[in-house]
């Protein structure tokens, strides 16, 4: 399984979560900044250089693409708000 956070606020949830620990998480941009990002001491994190906020449809094929490049077969989770909740 890969996560995929889009906020900061679904990067520090799943980050928290304890089979997180080892578990691919990819986030945007946005998430975390290039600065947060070179300082957190997590191995299993990778940093997209562009921002999913009000991403189309390609931008987020694209994503997956890349992950499934990097992690075959996986399932990817996507953090995703209902209704803005």
């Amino acid at each position: 399984m890969v996560y995929l956070a889009l906020t900061p606020r679904g990067l520090r949830e799943i980050l928290d979560a304890s089979e997180a620990t080892k578990t691919p998480v990819w986030c945007s941009a946005d998430a975390l900044s290039e600065a947060e990002f070179a300082q957190l001491e997590r191995s299993n994190v990778t940093r997209f250089t562009y921002s999913f906020t009000d991403a189309d449809q390609a931008t987020i094929q694209g994503a997956l693409a890349t992950i499934e490049e990097h992690h075959p077969g996986e399932r990817v989770w996507i953090e995703s708000t209902v209704f803005g909740a």
